[in-house]
């Protein structure tokens, strides 16, 4: 369970929405860094590993717009 910042013992649609862009940040970092340290491994097969992960990375960048344009304007 995550710990929130409450306004009034309340937790706010902002934070909780400010949190979750964080995390899909987060998520598309790791999956870059799991990108890299497979492509450091030697065989073919590990190099379209890599290029999987590098592609989940993407994919988790093109979620956090989305999200972001999604809540411009409704959260406040």
């Amino acid at each position: 369970m995550s710990k929130y910042e409450t306004s009034a013992g309340y937790v706010t649609k902002a934070d909780a929405f400010a949190k979750f862009c964080h995390l899909i940040r987060e998520a598309e970092d790791q999956a870059y860094v799991i990108s890299h340290l497979i492509r450091t491994e030697s065989s073919h097969k590990d190099e379209l590993i890599a290029t999987g992960w590098r592609g989940i990375g993407q994919l988790l960048a093109r979620v956090h717009d989305q999200v972001l344009k999604l809540g411009q304007g409704r959260l406040n």
